[in-house]
């Protein structure tokens, strides 16, 4: 440092506009930093960026000091990067301040991005369906598909590689797994259909496991634009999982969506974006997602022949929660209903705390305005019926939120509240 010149530091280190991203599949990843000073006016001259493949090197790949003030979309230029491999980076810069002194910033703290499956011909798994057949012009209950097996062994590092034709929610040992909704989001499928990756060695153990997945209509095979079609790019719905297990003693293992998995109907009567969902708490399956559930009377799964050479990896961000909201008032419209009011017109869904005998149904239905005369209005929603049905399984407090809908709405009508 020179003497009387402002400290600098490098921070927020960004590979593809992600922090410490897992996952990814470009070969060339473009990388991203910030300069941070108290002193104003500090311009970066000059950066080195080095890549290894441990915390602590060795470095693998090594700029140099290049004389340079770019600090974003910096490509990876070094040896070839390796499927699922993590690599360690770190950046010093060279900068002046506004009264031309010149320092030099200390390495910055590691940062790290993991690659995903670069060729499609590493995908051992095979796209599964359940082994039965449905009327697809019409919304179809969602399946559930599960799968157990065995680890001979303390986990060290594990992650899974999935997506789905239609949407999917993934479980393993009856935890959830990961808090993005509406995965893997809506593409041009017959184009690319991105897959997710989640580190979920916290979730596994020494002995039995269980996977389980529950399948949705989505923009794939539900209802879309204004003429109502369905199945607009395929009318099977399928999930396509590979779990690359790494044990504490370097024995790696790989378990896939194959033959063994299982299928049934669950509670989901219906979910469709547009339409909404139908849940019925007295078909709940408890416990299918851990092991040691007795799935003797649910249906196999049969493959479904989908190119693999259009999957890769998340490249959109996730679609996250991002805020609570409460209703702001209960209103008694002129026409006689219940409507409730969350204050403003936003996209989400609604979840509801309910206690009554079972087989009770509460129907929830979402506008964005009321009319004139202040009633409930949906006559804009065209044929959408953005429609929420809860029937009771009657065992205390229930709770609900859909999995494979939302709506836009500000107000709420409520029908059949016990």
């Amino acid at each position: 440092m020179t003497n009387g010149t402002p400290e600098v530091a490098v921070a927020q280190l960004r590979c593809e506009y992600q922090t410490n991203p897992i996952g990814i599949d470009v070969r060339q990843p473009r990388l991203a930093w910030q300069l941070t000073s108290p002193a104003r006016g500090v311009m970066q001259t000059a950066y080195q960026v080095r890549v290894g493949a441990g915390p602590d090197g060795p470095w693998t790949w090594d700029t140099g000091k290049v004389t340079s003030d770019a600090s974003i979309h910096v490509p990876y230029e070094g040896p070839a990067l390796a499927s699922r491999q993590r690599y360690t980076w770190q950046v010093r810069v060279w900068a002046t301040d506004a009264a031309g002194q010149a320092f030099e910033s200390a390495w910055s703290e590691p940062a790290f991005f993991e690659m995903g499956l670069l060729d499609p011909s590493e995908w051992q798994a095979e796209w599964i369906t359940p082994d039965w057949d449905e009327d697809t012009s019409q919304s179809q209950p969602a399946p559930l598909l599960r799968r157990e097996f065995k680890l001979d062994g303390a986990v060290k590092d594990a992650r899974v590689y999935v997506t789905s034709l239609g949407l999917y929610e993934l479980h393993i040992n009856g935890q959830r797994v990961g808090d993005a909704v509406l995965t893997p989001g809506w593409t041009a499928y017959e184009r690319y259909i991105q897959y997710q990756t989640y580190d979920v060695t916290a979730l596994l153990r020494n002995g039995a496991n269980a996977v389980g997945a529950l399948l949705g209509d989505g923009w794939y095979r539900g209802f879309i634009g204004f003429e109502g079609n369905r199945n607009t790019w395929g009318d099977r719905l399928a999930l396509l999982l590979q779990l690359h297990v790494t044990y504490e003693d370097g024995r790696t293992e790989i378990i896939t969506s194959d033959g063994q998995w299982a299928a049934a109907q669950g509670p989901i009567r219906m979910a469709d974006i547009y339409m909404g969902e139908i849940y019925d708490a007295q078909l709940d399956r408890a416990g299918w997602t851990e092991p040691g559930y007795d799935a003797g009377d649910w249906a196999g799964v049969r493959g479904l022949d989908h190119d693999k050479q259009v999957v890769v990896a998340q490249t959109a961000p996730l679609i996250k929660r991002q805020e609570e909201l409460k209703p702001i008032e209960i209103i008694r419209t002129p026409a006689g209903e219940t409507v409730v009011d969350f204050g403003q017109n936003m996209v989400g869904w609604v979840r509801l705390r309910v206690e009554g005998p079972a087989g009770t149904t509460v129907t929830l239905q979402h506008a964005e305005v009321l009319d004139q005369q202040g009633n409930f209005y949906i006559t804009n929603l065209r044929s959408a019926k953005q429609l929420l049905q809860y029937t009771l399984k009657g065992e205390g407090v229930e709770v609900f939120e859909p999995h494979f809908t939302f709506m836009g709405f500000r107000y709420v009508k409520v029908e059949g509240w016990p």
